[in-house]
């Protein structure tokens, strides 16, 4: 009889246990349905559904990869030119500067201007400049009008000067054959000399005569100079029209100017 009386007692004690159970199972089992029907609907339902899906997938691949790695960049003028045209597409590396790398003399470099080419930023309608960032994002529109292409001349402590008697430019006293420029142009028009304040960059366009550059900005805050934080990527490659598909290599015009002297050069 104790035997039947103890046995009540142990079925009461595993209800709570089960009840916990069931309530588990049907917790996960819930989420199973839900997994399934959305699974379902980015499958199924018809040819156009699956190809919004798709699109939809290409168009965020395409985005994060012009955000973080590559970023196709439309030529708007030719103060680049012979080195680019208007209507180039430049594939700009975006990881160029990013694991400890600085941008170098010769390389070209796309960058933000805002406070050294732009001292104010444009008034722009939010929804339009959305639209044409994403436009610009993959080559479709021209860049924003804060954003800059232009070679680096000098880097934090040259002294860059214009000219010596030959008309060539100066970096560090060694001058420079720049047979990247626009035939007929000279190196520069305007005398300047300047030494580079550190982290920041002299820019200057290929094509001198129609290049609105660190020259044009020698009275504004900076000197005329870009920050280095403010550059958005190495221009590495020509990737449209096909018929001009080509690397952007470093030239060797600087390869026998000297570092500057420790603290700076100075005239």
């Amino acid at each position: 009889m104790e035997t039947d009386a103890q046995l009540p007692e142990r079925d009461r004690s595993s209800g709570p246990h089960e009840g916990q159970e069931e309530r588990s199972r049907s917790s996960r089992t819930g989420s199973g349905p839900a997994l399934g029907r959305g699974l379902r609907w980015l499958t199924g339902g018809g040819l156009w559904r699956r190809a919004g899906v798709l699109a939809g997938a290409c168009l965020a691949f395409v985005l994060l990869l012009t955000a973080f790695v590559v970023q196709p960049f439309l030529i708007p003028s030719g103060s680049m030119e012979n080195t680019f045209r208007p209507g180039d597409r430049v594939l700009v590396n975006k990881l160029a500067y990013r694991f400890g790398d600085t941008p170098r003399r010769g390389d070209v470099i796309v960058f933000d201007g805002t406070g050294s080419f732009v001292q104010e930023e444009p008034d722009r309608n939010s929804v339009a400049a959305l639209l044409r960032e994403a436009a610009a994002a993959v080559g479709l529109a021209e860049p924003a009008e804060t954003d800059y292409i232009k070679r680096v001349v000098g880097v934090g402590g040259d002294r860059v000067r214009c000219c010596d008697k030959r008309g060539r430019i100066e970096v560090n006293g060694e001058p420079v054959d720049e047979d990247y420029l626009f035939p007929g142009d000279a190196p520069s028009q305007v005398p300047f000399d300047i030494v580079v304040p550190e982290g920041r960059l002299w820019v200057m366009g290929d094509h001198r005569s129609d290049s609105r550059d660190s020259r044009d900005h020698l009275g504004d805050p900076g000197g005329g100079t870009v920050p280095v934080d403010k550059v958005i990527g190495r221009a590495d490659w020509i990737g449209w029209p096909v018929g001009r598909w080509t690397g952007v290599d470093r030239p060797a015009a600087f390869g026998r100017v000297p570092e500057p002297a420790a603290g700076g050069a100075h005239g």
